[in-house]
């Protein structure tokens, strides 16, 4: 008999959203349980207001039923992905989640409306989301590279901070069983990947992995400085391939690995520069885990779950060729939403060609992938 919740809770109308909260994790907890859902553990780069590639990706296998979220990775605007979801999660499973990401990107771009980083008039009306010939931009960037965060941002004023914390609830987050979380910032004294786990995750180590140097001073945590973790790791593997939770890792690939043409403007040529440095740890982890499933085929080792690693790639490498690097300061709605669709779009394509094959073997082949450095990944995810 189906009863609804204002007459479960005696008409009392106030206990409705616990209520509610409380059955989700209920539906979760059964379903993962009885063995009803595969689970997966998910990567996430980084990448500006790119990251709503990735939050198109995450409301599509959200929508899945068939998947479990058990634990995510995350650097920068990926780490930010990942600690609204396992927020909105808490506070009401699958359709929090998404309804978490959602407000947090419409936040935003609200927030990017008085931003003097805008399209230049030309640029709207040939319908392109760069900021390449943007006036503020250009004044911006012109200024970066002659005075340092320090001399232009002396009080630290950061207005992302304030929009984190008004949009995420750290202790839902530490506190979230059924999702964990892990975000990565650079030590600048070392230049190491540090890694916050559950307990640690807070609005310091969110924003200290997505601290870009140019931008903004070094986030100090324990009287350490810290800048983006996409320097050393983005995002970080390692704590999903010794996870117990799933052999499966998706990784959300939103920063291109090949681009087709050779760069040859001066500000194409750094742009590549910064693409392949933010690139090179991901790869160096994937060739470690690539070299650790060698040795397991080849002499039998027992690395436990280590060793019995699944590696899975969402990314189209189409879809980013037209995407600019300045485009990652673009915050517009419009161009969030196109962002978002593409992502659902990436994830729905994945969902359908692979899912049989998930728990069982990885869909991106690593040997193709090192064997050619010409390789792009969407061909290597086979």
């Amino acid at each position: 008999m189906r009863m609804s919740v204002t007459r479960m809770v005696g008409m009392d109308c106030t206990l409705a959203p616990a209520l509610i909260s409380m059955l989700h994790r209920s539906i979760e907890g059964h379903m993962l349980v009885s063995g009803h859902c595969k689970r997966i553990n998910l990567a996430l780069q980084g990448g500006g207001s790119h990251g709503a590639l990735t939050w198109g990706v995450l409301d599509r296998l959200l929508e899945d039923d068939r998947l479990q979220i058990a634990e995510i990775s995350g650097t920068s605007a990926g780490a930010m992905n990942a600690v609204v979801l396992a927020d909105g999660f808490e506070r009401g499973g699958r359709e929090g989640a998404r309804a978490a990401l959602a407000s947090f990107w419409r936040a935003i771009s609200r927030a990017a409306l008085t931003s003097p980083l805008q399209r230049s008039p030309l640029d709207r009306v040939l319908g392109r989301y760069s900021l390449d010939a943007s006036p503020g931009f250009l004044f911006f960037e012109g200024l970066s590279r002659v005075l340092s965060p320090y001399q232009m941002n002396p009080l630290n004023l950061n207005p992302l901070r304030d929009l984190l914390e008004r949009q995420v609830d750290f202790d839902n987050v530490n506190r979230c069983k059924a999702i964990s979380v892990h975000v990565t910032a650079t030590h600048v004294r070392t230049g190491r990947a540090r890694i916050f786990s559950r307990g640690a995750v807070t609005v310091d180590s969110v924003m200290a992995s997505a601290c870009l140097p140019q931008l903004y001073p070094a986030v100090m945590i324990d009287d350490e400085p810290y800048w983006d973790g996409g320097f050393s790791a983005n995002p970080a593997l390692m704590p999903l391939v010794t996870s117990k939770a799933s052999p499966d890792i998706v990784i959300v690939q939103i920063n291109p690995v090949v681009r087709h043409d050779t760069p040859t403007s001066a500000r194409d040529i750094l742009n590549r520069v910064n693409e392949i440095s933010f690139n090179t740890a991901l790869i160096k982890e994937l060739r470690a885990i690539f070299l650790m499933k060698e040795i397991v085929a080849a002499k039998g080792v027992d690395l436990g779950a280590a060793g019995q690693t699944h590696i899975h790639l969402i990314h189209t490498d189409a879809e980013v060729q037209d995407l600019s690097a300045s485009s990652k300061m673009n915050a517009e709605w419009a161009y969030l939403q196109l962002l978002f669709q593409r992502g659902r779009g990436w994830a729905e394509a994945w969902l359908e060609a692979n899912f049989d094959r998930i728990g069982q073997e990885s869909t991106f082949d690593l040997e193709a992938f090192f064997d050619d450095p010409s390789v792009v990944p969407g061909q290597a995810a086979q």
